[in-house]
């Protein structure tokens, strides 16, 4: 395998990541950083976790002119969470350079503050597609000047609907600039942005490491939705967690997630797109600092982040498609760490268990905790009981009732069923 120097990055940058113990290129890093810096277009299918962040930052630190003001490189991200990501990475490397100036643009931050910022220097911008387009049409940003342009997680801005965005941005450049589309996965959509936009692109494929490495543990647990809360509050005092991430469906179930967890005096925070910027931010640093034990998080907020020292992923709400596992439970086991990935799985949700399972080629063994997970025979029989004195009314109220005309009576059962509906929500 070739080391960072050999791929044809300087020395004081390799100095920087053997500070940080990174001493060896990753696959998605040794094929694509040579590529980049002889100028290619490139397209790369890798998953998170592969190290791909790295595989476009470190050719653009190495083609950065200080000497130019302009701004040289653009980096556009789903969300603001991988924004900020990249910009941390980005500035961790350029610990040994002088003169490079890098800029993170997302919505939730205070726009005078970025105005100024770009009146500077800025030779790298990393951006979400609408506070870009919001600086664009201010006349406060020109993209005439972009030598490099990056579209990170392309299938996630497929799937955000930030497509239309991404192609007023691409029209404010150069067709001269290099392309480089990092995506998990390449869909039509993805395919035919790639043809629009791309001269004679490389096209280069990483296989992600199995999702069953040997430092996750991952275990199904069979629930239903009614018994979900209770069943995670068993198991976190069951497996007491360093740092855990609960992943939610929705953004009202994690805000209720959330609430439930401080309410039995856990420290917690929530992460989804309902949140003001300001507290998404201090919500993660906490998070990072440990000052917080749980992060009950939505999959569009969660996307990208990395963070030391999660033992445990729970799966409150099991993800409907295999990406979105795949990126789940690799927040934990970490740089080598061990980790848990636990799913809770109710009787609607096994045809996503069934498609989870085809697609990492395992099967899981589902596991219940009697009592709790699930009620055991006594505890059934009275839930069962409660549920029949419940829907059950007396012989003399229906007859009483069944005076009605049957169309009132018909409007009634209506009204009854569409509050039920709405509370299973």
């Amino acid at each position: 395998m070739l080391n960072f120097l050999q791929l044809g990055i300087r020395k004081e940058i390799n100095h920087t990541l053997k500070s940080l113990g990174i001493v060896e290129p990753t696959p998605i890093q040794e094929r694509t950083i040579p590529s980049v810096l002889e100028g290619k277009d490139v397209i790369a299918k890798a998953q998170t976790g592969t190290g791909k962040t790295l595989a476009f930052v470190l050719p653009i630190l190495e083609k950065i002119d200080v000497h130019k003001p302009d701004v040289q490189a653009l980096i556009l991200t789903p969300t603001r969470e991988l924004a900020q990501q990249i910009t941390k990475e980005i500035k961790k490397m350029m610990e040994n350079l002088e003169g490079v100036n890098v800029l993170a643009v997302y919505g939730g931050q205070d726009v005078e503050h970025q105005l100024k910022k770009l009146k500077g220097a800025q030779h790298i911008v990393v951006a979400t597609p609408g506070r870009l387009l919001d600086h664009i049409r201010r006349g406060t940003i020109d993209l005439s000047t972009i030598e490099r342009l990056v579209i990170d997680e392309a299938d996630q801005m497929l799937l955000m609907g930030f497509l239309p965005e991404v192609d007023d941005i691409i029209h404010e450049t150069f067709p001269s600039r290099q392309t480089m589309l990092f995506s998990a996965t390449m869909p039509k959509e993805i395919q035919s942005l790639a043809k629009r936009y791309m001269v004679e692109p490389e096209f280069i494929e990483v296989k992600a490491k199995k999702v069953t490495v040997e430092e996750i543990k991952q275990v199904v647990i069979e629930t239903t939705d009614r018994r979900k809360q209770a069943t995670l509050l068993h198991l976190i005092e069951e497996h007491r967690p360093f740092l855990a991430i609960i992943f939610c469906r929705t953004k009202i179930r994690a805000k209720k997630l959330h609430d439930a967890l401080v309410a039995n005096g856990y420290e917690s925070d929530e992460l989804h797109g309902d949140l003001p910027q300001s507290k998404r931010e201090k919500a993660m640093k906490r998070f990072r600092e440990a000052k917080t034990q749980f992060l009950v998080a939505t999959d569009v907020a969660a996307r990208g982040l990395d963070v030391e020292g999660v033992t445990h992923v729970y799966n409150y709400d099991i993800p409907q498609d295999v990406e979105s596992y795949v990126h789940r439970i690799g927040r934990t086991g970490r740089a080598g760490g061990d980790g848990v990935a636990i799913t809770l799985v109710a009787p609607k949700d096994l045809e996503f268990l069934r498609m989870i399972e085809k697609g990492i080629h395992q099967k899981f063994e589902i596991q219940v905790i009697k009592g709790v997970s699930i009620p055991d025979r006594e505890d059934y029989q009275k839930e069962r009981s409660e549920q029949i004195k419940k829907t059950k009314r007396p012989e003399g109220n229906r007859k009483d009732k069944s005076k009605g005309s049957s169309n009132s009576q018909t409007k009634r059962n209506s009204i009854t069923s569409t509050k039920g509906k709405r509370r299973s929500r």
